[in-house]
């Protein structure tokens, strides 16, 4: 599926970074950013589908995963650190604009990126991860605590904790926990539970992934570990101080967002559907369209691939034909 992916390694902002693409080198290029806990093989079935409509498709281990470098500490992945490699691989490529599409960890640099730099983006399509306006007077790390202990986002704040109860499993069961949830509360275990040790194997796999695949992430994971990826949730604060300069900004850059109604925080009055359904998100993204899914869970391009694959290429070659 993915043999004509060529992989090499591209210095950006200070650091390696091991990048899959796909594609003419004279296409319009589409930037892929992957999320918690992938690598670019999470877009392997998008790589293949716009490169073969005549997109150059960029998909990168970002910055801690799998083949690319990891820093060690926590502060070298804020935003700032994140939109910069994006940015320096545009650069590579000699690339004024592109096209670019997150999905979760990835969906927060892509609009992330879209604050910084909106003059590098063509269109963003944000998978999952919603833009949500920033709280003045409230840090993440203290919004998550009225959630209690439990939260996955507030035990991965503590260095070693979450990788020491990963440690407990081996790497292709960490991986099934993760990828196959079908939960869609906000990720809270009971008291005096780890996470990890909360999310369920389902007992056989759905049709859209297979064994192998899977084994393709923990063979990554099992070389590269976990520290990398959770140091993006050890760095929410630091973002919080350094996204304050951008209070009340809206996003202008074209955007599409599309979510699994089953995702990861769909559930209540307060879930993400309700959230960008509403007026608060189209007030600050005003050039948006919002899709949502029906039986779509979390990790959606792997789930719902001809669908969202779909979904991205009418995007882009929309705007592709009202810029060229």
């Amino acid at each position: 599926m993915t043999s004509e992916v060529r992989e090499k390694k591209i210095k950006t902002n200070g650091i390696c970074l091991n990048v899959a693409e796909k594609g003419e080198d004279g296409g319009p290029l589409v930037l892929l950013l992957h999320g918690f806990p992938e690598t670019w093989f999470s877009w392997r079935h998008q790589i293949n589908f716009l490169s073969s409509h005549g997109y150059h498709v960029v998909a990168p281990d970002l910055r801690g995963y799998a083949e690319s470098d990891s820093p060690p500490s926590h502060e070298s992945y804020t935003v700032s650190h994140l939109v910069a490699d994006v940015i320096g691989l545009l650069d590579h490529y000699g690339t004024a604009q592109a096209f670019v599409a997150g999905h979760d960890w990835g969906a927060i640099i892509g609009w992330s990126l879209c604050l910084f730099r909106p003059d590098r983006v063509k269109g963003f399509i944000s998978l999952s991860v919603p833009y949500s306006p920033r709280d003045p007077n409230l840090k993440p790390s203290d919004l998550f605590k009225s959630f209690g202990d439990g939260l996955y986002i507030t035990q991965f704040q503590e260095p070693g904790r979450a990788e020491a109860a990963f440690a407990k499993h081996d790497c292709l069961t960490v991986m099934k926990k993760f990828l196959l949830t079908t939960r869609t509360d906000f990720w809270v275990a009971p008291p005096d539970t780890e996470i990890i040790d909360d999310l369920e194997v389902p007992p056989t796999l759905p049709d859209w992934i297979t064994e192998e695949e899977i084994q393709v992430y923990a063979d990554k994971f099992q070389k590269s570990g976990f520290t990398g990826p959770l140091n993006y949730y050890r760095a929410m604060d630091l973002n919080w101080e350094i996204l304050a300069p951008w209070q009340g900004y809206k996003i202008i850059v074209p955007t599409k967002f599309i979510a699994g109604d089953k995702d990861i925080g769909t559930e209540g009055a307060n879930g993400t559907i309700e959230y960008v359904k509403g007026e608060v998100f189209k007030s600050i993204v005003p050039n948006l369209e919002v899709v949502v899914i029906e039986d779509g869970h979390h990790f959606i391009q792997q789930e719902k691939p001809e669908r969202v694959s779909e979904e991205i290429l009418s995007f882009f070659n929309k705007l592709r034909n009202t810029t060229e």
